[in-house]
């Protein structure tokens, strides 16, 4: 996929140089067909690709039109809710607990993304990302390392550590991400997640609840 969206956009530049350099050359009465005239317009061209080229990186790459063909990766940029569910067992009572209301903030930019997921009790955040697109294969997928840090007061039963997380992209009928993790603590579940907003919030909305496993004295 990565080797047909370079190809694709190797043609898309060298057409817009193409026609930049015709119309160029139109309007200021240049002849091509003379060497001088035709390295003359080199500067214009390339100031005018590297601008374009600048738009699209910038705002282009999110609109659909370009998806597929040209950017094999979907736009995941904003909040989505949902919950973690855990095998983790509760060292006092062997249980485990509860769904886990959980937030994912996503930052995506052409050339790079960084996720940022919240609960009540720990915030865990990316530091190696990446997609796995394979459209022949059906495979959508995200997936990330992260280094989580909880609440210093839980550090009794919840000391930092790292993991990975691996999400399948859900785009109809609605989006989702829906996916599982592992710690080096040697926990695992999975999570579903939906978009809540294209805004980046910094706190769980509060119609999702509290954590079910913290007790009430330790509550934000």
């Amino acid at each position: 996929m990565r080797n047909v969206t370079l190809k694709n956009s190797l043609y898309l530049l060298v057409g817009i140089s193409a026609v930049t350099w015709f119309v160029i050359a139109y309007f200021s009465k240049l002849d091509l067909s003379r060497m001088l005239d035709f390295f003359r317009l080199i500067p214009k061209v390339v100031s005018i690709d590297l601008l374009v080229v600048a738009v699209f990186v910038k705002w282009g790459w999110r609109f659909k039109i370009f998806r597929g063909w040209l950017v094999p990766f979907p736009d995941l940029n904003g909040s989505w809710v949902g919950f973690i569910y855990s095998d983790w067992e509760n060292p006092e009572t062997g249980a485990k607990p509860p769904p886990i209301p959980v937030l994912l903030t996503v930052k995506q930019s052409f050339f790079h993304i960084s996720c940022m997921m919240r609960t009540s009790e720990m915030e865990s955040s990316s530091y190696s990302e990446g997609f796995l697109i394979d459209p022949d294969r059906q495979i959508k997928s995200l997936a990330y390392v992260f280094s989580s840090k909880p609440r210093i007061s839980l550090n009794v039963r919840s000391i930092p550590h790292d993991g990975a997380a691996v999400f399948q992209i859900i785009e109809k009928p609605k989006q989702k991400l829906v996916g599982r993790y592992w710690t080096e603590r040697l926990t695992k579940g999975e999570i579903a997640l939906q978009f809540h907003s294209s805004e980046l919030l910094d706190e769980l909305p509060e119609e999702l609840g509290e954590h079910p496993v913290t007790e009430n004295g330790n509550r934000r």
